[in-house]
């Protein structure tokens, strides 16, 4: 799994655990989702690059780091990937937000986008693709290969919860993105739901069924 990141940090592990408990309300749910969200931002922004550049500290001119060239772009799939934008955006406030929106053809059942909204200069930045949970990959893959249509380059997905079977056929059509998850579960059920999971995500963070 060589492009697979498992983010093992016991602050991680934790709040994942609180996640999936039935008695953690909406207004926690959006708490835990965006404190998982910056913890897994931090990780994996570690290899971004910097360069040197000289400023005036209040005693004297020394040089520091900085990250180089354009920076991130964060693109939640609507909508329970807007969950973790806010999360992200708290370590990297210049981050640039697009947004992608996809629905499942009734008669196909292939994903169809209805919004796509990037960066301008999407080609120029490392773009997270976020979205809490990793199922089937369908939307995923799909939203994916939206982007990379429309010319970005180094795209990177994030999800909190991750199925075997989504993250199987992300790697297979997609081995170019680094996959970052919090948790890669048991299986999906007969009706595409991840086991043990933590349910529909998007339900759970805006109170709706």
């Amino acid at each position: 799994m060589a492009n697979v990141h498992l983010m093992d940090h016991p602050l991680i592990q934790h709040k994942v655990g609180v996640l999936r408990k039935t008695s953690t309300g909406s207004k926690e749910f959006r708490e835990l989702v965006s404190e998982i969200a910056m913890l897994m931002c931090y990780e994996a922004t570690r290899n971004l690059k910097l360069k040197e550049v000289e400023v005036e500290t209040p005693l004297a001119t020394t040089k520091i780091k900085q990250i180089d060239g354009k920076t991130l772009g964060i693109v939640p799939i609507l909508r329970a990937g807007l969950g973790m934008v806010d999360g992200m955006l708290n370590l990297v406030p210049t981050a640039k937000v697009g947004h992608i929106g996809l629905y499942r053809d009734p008669d196909t059942l292939n994903p169809v986008e209805y919004y796509c909204k990037l960066p301008y200069d999407a080609s120029k930045r490392e773009l997270f693709v976020l979205d809490p949970m990793l199922a089937t990959g369908g939307s995923a893959s799909a939203a994916i290969q939206f982007i990379k249509d429309k010319g970005a380059k180094k795209i990177h997905f994030m999800c909190l919860i991750a199925a075997p079977e989504g993250m199987k056929r992300l790697q297979e059509e997609h081995p170019d993105v680094e996959i970052y998850i919090a948790s890669l579960d048991e299986k999906l059920n007969e009706h595409g739901y991840i086991i043990p999971g933590l349910g529909d995500a998007g339900d759970r963070l805006y109170g709706t069924k």
